[in-house]
């Protein structure tokens, strides 16, 4: 009999990609292995990518917790990086930890993992000490981030800024630009290339491609969060295009 893992996202309101990218990944993977996967989500309020709106938008995730776990979910994510990095270092332990909290109460616990550990630990997972960094956000918070990664003890050297402010404009952003502009990055020296810091901005199709032009195990938001929920959930971390950490040799 075929295992079936219902997958539960915690997305912004205004986020169309993390539903779009992470259901690939997975459906991909159902191509060589065995289980299979169904995708429920729950919403917080959030259009415009500032610190106001992602702390009012933050407080909304342990709504989103409750409800999700009435279906009873085998895993949850959290899918605004940002929005967990803004709140303070480590945050998203404390997250973490809390909306699991929310599923314990309410009889259905389930683990929960957020976009931007998933991140932390893809990274770590890589042996990666210094990397280069692609952002959608302005740059106060994409500063934000490069501080929270370098907390967590992985050097960003270089990164971009795109300073797209509105949500919805992230995700309409061309993923076809990225190699570009991963390729202007000073990665000569980096362990690996985060094309996509974000959930929102699309990159899934051409993380192969940046890997083969930088010669860099190459992940994004998305990437690194599909790896967290199969090792969440005690499956074989691997998706084909879903670059080295995806790989299996992981």
């Amino acid at each position: 009999m075929t295992s079936v893992y219902r997958i539960g996202q915690i997305v912004p309101s205004s986020n169309i990609t993390m539903e779009t990218e992470i259901p690939a990944l997975l459906k991909l993977r159902e191509s060589i292995r065995p289980e299979r996967f169904t995708f429920h989500s729950a919403r917080m309020r959030m259009k415009t990518v500032n610190r106001d709106e992602l702390a009012a938008m933050d407080a909304q995730s342990d709504r989103c917790a409750l409800e999700l776990s009435d279906a009873a979910l085998d895993v949850l994510g959290y899918a605004c990086l940002v929005a967990t990095m803004s709140m303070g270092p480590g945050y998203h332990r404390v997250s973490e930890e809390r909306l699991h909290g929310r599923t314990v109460e309410n009889g259905h616990p389930a683990p929960v993992v957020t976009s931007a550990g998933a991140l932390v630990e893809g990274l770590k997972v890589l042996g990666a000490k210094k990397i280069v960094v692609i952002a959608p956000y302005m740059k106060p918070l994409t500063e934000l981030v490069v501080n929270y990664i370098a907390q967590e003890g992985v050097e960003v050297i270089d990164y971009v800024a795109l300073e797209i402010p509105d949500n919805l404009d992230v995700a309409r952003h061309d993923c076809g630009r990225l190699p570009d502009i991963a390729a202007k990055l000073n990665y000569k020296d980096a362990d690996a290339v985060v094309v996509s810091a974000c959930v929102q901005m699309p990159s899934l199709p051409v993380v192969p491609l940046v890997e083969a032009l930088t010669g860099k195990p190459t992940l994004s938001a998305a990437v690194a969060t599909t790896y967290a929920m199969l090792k969440a959930l005690g499956l074989e971390r691997v998706a084909p295009a879903g670059g080295a950490l995806l790989s299996g040799a992981y």
